[in-house]
């Protein structure tokens, strides 16, 4: 049973491989994909259900529902070997809210590198708020594609990511906590000299497959937010090492700039920006095979390849699928203005 595996994992709560991680997969037994909770010490996933016995297919539903039932979800079915399953990315169907130039050493690294035409200072004085595309992201262990007729500066950016949970519009940062969820690991891929043309963001950091995420969905109880430690390695080697919390805007104030006037949902993902270490630095960018592994504290390892060019861009998988727990493109429980419903103010 599942929630007799919650209970073992909990007697180890003292270390990284503690419970609260979930899983998106794919598997033989569950072709369409469900969510399920990750056992390291094992090396297995255990699928989810609700109380009803239905199984738990979207992260963005699990979250939703969290508060409610997930102590009474764990209903039991057989394991699965993690290196038998298809690793998805924990959440999509939504585009990701992203943070630019919020490491010190990185805006310097940045403004200097002549693709930062943003501002004429490097380091902000208010957060640089975009968005990648929803169909950007794709899981741990699935393939970057190059897009050699888009880019020739391919570049990697290793990110911490904030998971809400809690839905709020005009959220003040002395309740930002209360609002999120988790975290998980993202990729910001960039292709720099649409960057720096467009002279935007967007561009440069939504084509397809340029934002991996995952492997897991990890709860905020395990964390400690204070020592997450964010490191980048390129073909083994590291290139980016920096403590999380030394973000120029911090984690409340993101949340709360984020949602002065746009409504946050459970599962937005926010991407809290890169550390210094990014191939621009040294006018290397990434090539067909490298490989890009990101690891932060308590999060896991975020591991892709970058792939072959010579064939045409991957199919973009579809946004939302069937069944109870899919999660569409504009689907959340308590969307503000849905049937008179309303947000939650902070």
């Amino acid at each position: 049973m599942a929630s007799k595996m919650l209970e073992k994992l909990k007697q180890r709560r003292g270390s990284t491989d503690s419970t609260m991680k979930f899983m998106s997969y794919r598997s033989a037994a569950y072709p369409k994909g469900i969510v399920g909770l990750v056992d390291l010490a094992e090396q297995q996933v255990t699928p989810l259900r609700f109380p009803d016995n239905t199984p738990i297919r979207s992260m963005h539903h699990l979250i939703e529902e969290w508060d409610g039932t997930h102590r009474n979800l764990l209903h039991g079915a057989p394991a699965e070997s993690i290196e038998d399953v298809e690793i998805l990315a924990p959440l999509r169907g939504r585009d990701v809210i992203c943070v630019g130039k919020n490491y010190k050493e990185h805006a310097v690294e940045f403004h200097k590198s002549g693709y930062d035409h943003s501002d004429t200072k490097a380091q902000p004085d208010f957060p640089v708020i975009f968005t990648k595309r929803a169909t950007s992201i794709v899981g741990h262990g699935h393939q970057i594609y190059p897009h050699p007729r888009v880019t020739q500066s391919l570049d990697y950016e290793g990110e911490l990511g904030i998971i809400i949970g809690k839905e709020g519009i005009q959220i003040s940062k002395e309740n930002a906590w209360d609002h999120v969820w988790g975290a998980t690991i993202i990729n910001d891929v960039t292709a720099r000299e649409r960057q720096r043309d467009h002279k935007q963001f967007y561009i440069g950091k939504s084509l397809d497959t340029f934002c991996p995420m995952g492997p897991y969905a990890v709860h905020a109880s395990v964390l400690d937010w204070k020592s997450m430690i964010l490191e980048t390695r390129l073909n083994g080697r590291r290139r980016q090492y920096q403590n999380t919390s030394e973000l120029i805007f911090d984690i409340p104030t993101l949340i709360e700039t984020c949602s002065m006037g746009i409504t946050l949902q459970p599962g937005d993902v926010i991407a809290t920006g890169t550390p210094a270490g990014v191939c621009l630095s040294t006018g290397e960018f990434l090539q067909s095979g490298d490989e890009v592994e990101i690891e932060i504290t308590g999060l896991g390892k975020l591991r892709n390849v970058v792939g072959s060019g010579e064939k045409g861009p991957p199919r973009c998988e579809p946004l939302s699928g069937g069944g109870k727990g899919a999660i569409s493109v504009g689907y959340t429980k308590n969307m503000r203005g849905r049937g008179g419903l309303e947000g939650q103010v902070g």
